[in-house]
């Protein structure tokens, strides 16, 4: 479901981090098998294939590095929020690569994992070194159910990466999907969506349509609402991945009003250290990523393989007038 990104030499020469040995060819799970598959170039570099499809890719030495093309896109996204630790909720879990990624990147954030296959979430916790709970929780589940159980603004982040196959479940597309995630993402957080497609890119155009509907009529004209992808991939030349993202609104009532921890039963542990700080602007209103700044534009274009940014009128053309896909909350 995803393309590596052109070949990098390793960054660190730290000895290879293993908490188990890497087993040799498929091993049962839940659902079918996992492999780890080593790269013949760089031994430390791993890929781990379920029920043959390569579903994540590590460095056993440097838990920063992210080799799938969207992954790199997805985290030039959430460089934009404000520093500091961060609750990310990643629906499809597989090797957690990315959530190794935003550990490293912002230290102390919390991070719940959800994959269906419980099976897989004990064997990747063996073979890889990945965050210990309460930073990095790993939880057996269907995504859209771990979803609709989570509390009201209670994520700065959340990540769409789940496939049955190369589709994503019914049940986690379209706007009852998109509905769900405006409302667990606090003032200002993002969603990120793997969206994998073929020309004419008919499902990523209705899903841009669908999370227009539920992030708000003016997402695009505001900043809040994005495509991302490579230009072969938006010029309809080939299958690929496209990443989809939309930022929550801010509020509009007066800041006594607003999300309050305490009044959602959450720990104050789940606030991110420092964010109410980094959300603060002179006028005391929390600060939301604007997805047309242009360094956001340029890291995407800088990338290994580089991508292109649809956002404002370009991602409100992409959709055209292609029709919200119209489902249920999962």
């Amino acid at each position: 479901m995803a393309r590596r990104s052109a070949r990098r030499s390793p960054s660190s020469s730290a000895p290879l981090t293993l908490t188990a040995e890497l087993p040799v060819g498929p091993v049962p799970i839940s659902t079918g098998t996992a492999e780890v598959v080593r790269d013949p170039d760089f031994p430390q570099r791993v890929t781990l294939h379920v029920n043959g499809v390569p579903s994540s890719s590590l460095d056993l030495s440097d838990p920063g590095f992210l080799d799938f093309e969207y992954m790199q896109q997805m985290a030039a996204f959430v460089a934009l929020l404000p520093p500091g630790p961060l609750k990310v909720l990643h629906l499809g879990a597989a090797g957690s690569a990315f959530a190794r990624h935003v550990e490293h990147e912002r230290p102390g954030s919390r991070q719940l994992g959800v994959d269906l296959d419980a099976r897989l979430l004990e064997l990747v916790r063996e073979w890889f070194a990945l965050p210990r709970s309460p930073l990095l929780r790993l939880r057996a589940d269907d995504a859209g159910r771990a979803l609709a159980s989570a509390r009201d603004e209670s994520y700065d982040v959340v990540v769409r990466d789940v496939f049955a196959g190369d589709r994503t479940p019914a049940h986690l597309v379209g706007t009852g999907f998109a509905a769900e995630a405006h409302r667990v993402l606090r003032p200002g957080g993002v969603l990120l969506v793997n969206c994998a497609d073929k020309p004419p890119l008919t499902t990523a155009r209705r899903e841009v349509a669908s999370l227009a509907q539920a992030f708000g009529p003016d997402a695009a004209s505001s900043g809040r609402l994005a495509a991302v992808a490579e230009p072969a991939i938006l010029k309809g030349r080939r299958y690929g991945n496209l990443v989809l993202a939309a930022v929550r609104e801010l509020p509009k009532d007066p800041p006594a009003a607003r999300h309050d921890p305490a009044r959602h039963g959450e720990e104050p542990h789940n606030v991110p250290q420092g964010a109410a700080e980094a959300r603060t602007a002179h006028d005391g209103d929390i600060v939301r990523p604007d997805l047309r700044e242009a360094r956001l534009g340029r890291a995407l274009r800088t990338l290994a393989v580089p991508a292109t940014l649809l956002v404002g009128d370009d991602a409100t053309a992409f959709a055209g007038t292609a029709a919200p896909l119209e489902t249920a909350a999962p």
